[in-house]
């Protein structure tokens, strides 16, 4: 199963939005030396975010990975993944059971 798509010319589609996904980091696996630290004091850390075009295995549409300087895609390095996520499967309420009385004077 995969993601609905609609383009705008064949090089550049996007997503359909108002979706939501679920999914987790792994926080030790993050190089403490890509944090930045904001004027507000704050620590960010620049990520990837992949979206994949069909489901995988254990049903993720997308991994998150810590954002490569020009410099280490140039040179090819590994990327440092982070998580992955799922597309959110929202869950229909179950239907309130039906109490049938028949004594009713109306």
């Amino acid at each position: 199963m995969g993601l609905i798509f609609k383009g705008i010319g064949s090089l550049y589609p996007t997503i359909i939005m108002n979706q939501l996904f679920n999914g987790s980091i792994c926080v030790s696996d993050i190089p403490k030396g890509n944090l930045t630290q904001a004027k507000n004091g704050k620590l960010y850390l620049n990520i990837d975010i992949w979206i994949n075009a069909d489901v995988d295995q254990y049903g993720n549409i997308g991994s998150v990975s810590v954002r490569q300087s020009k410099e280490q895609r140039e040179a090819k390095e590994r990327k440092t993944y982070i998580g992955n996520f799922k597309k959110s499967e929202l869950k229909q309420p179950d239907a309130p059971a039906q109490n049938v009385i028949d004594d009713l004077p109306f």
